[in-house]
């Protein structure tokens, strides 16, 4: 009886596609990197892309100097990029890192050699205080959007004040936002929802320390009493809003 080359053959089909799927996600993880070691290696790297993934408004409003603006959402992205030279290092940003990862991954399947991720984004960026170009109040070292003495005014209410910092192109964000409108208008007597664009609103997230989004703050009587980064369900939500005394 005839023994069969099929199983084998299956067999190294099925390691060699593991290994390389290995290879494929050791490799994007090694080129994320933290905004120091971002910084440090694009400061060091002579012959680079830097790419901003950013919307145009989002680019005006500040960016990292030198950076060319191709918008992940804008529906040419793989045209533009196709435009670039695949063996230089590519060093890709966007908010928070949500779709510089998308547009980096992208990216590699197109033959890319090296692509580089800032964890963190504009977020981090800004947190740790690192400069930027563009936008007129950003680059007079004023504040952009909302300010601490808005945001302290809201504060001044004997309800519970829900503080959302979102973004509009975050999906955890769109999803939580209907029942956020829910609770703003079932609840309107006892809870005051204000949602913040962080995009909007660069100056006050970077005081607050916001560096991921969804970030939920939960005050009473202006002290905060709950906060937490990423998606939170309506039903843990409402947990949240009714033990609160």
């Amino acid at each position: 009886m005839k023994k069969s080359i099929f199983k084998p053959f299956a067999l190294l089909l099925a390691v060699v596609a593991i290994l390389t799927a290995t290879s494929c996600q050791q490799a994007s993880a090694n080129n994320e990197l933290k905004v120091a070691e971002f910084k440090q290696k694009l400061e060091a790297t002579a012959d680079k892309v830097l790419l901003d993934v950013r919307t145009p408004g989002e680019y005006a409003e500040g960016h990292l100097a030198g950076a060319l603006n191709i918008d992940w959402n804008g529906g040419n992205f793989d045209a533009e990029v196709a435009k670039l030279d695949k063996a230089k290092p590519v060093f890709v940003y966007c908010l928070s890192g949500g779709r510089s990862g998308s547009a980096a991954a992208a990216m590699r399947s197109m033959g890319f050699k090296q692509v580089y991720e800032m964890k963190g984004g504009m977020i981090k960026w800004r947190s740790e205080g690192l400069p930027e170009e563009g936008g007129a109040a950003t680059a007079q070292g004023g504040t952009k959007g909302m300010t601490a003495q808005d945001f302290e005014a809201l504060l001044n209410t004997d309800k519970i004040v829900l503080v959302d910092f979102y973004a509009t192109w975050c999906g955890p964000c769109k999803k939580m936002e209907p029942y956020l409108a829910e609770i703003s208008k079932d609840m309107a007597a006892t809870v005051s929802v204000v949602r913040i664009d962080a995009d909007a609103n660069p100056t006050l997230a970077t005081s607050m320390k916001v560096d991921a989004l969804p970030t939920v703050f939960i005050y009473k009587n202006k002290q905060l009493v709950w906060n937490n980064v990423g998606f939170v369900s309506r039903e843990d939500m409402m947990a949240k809003l009714k033990s609160i005394k």
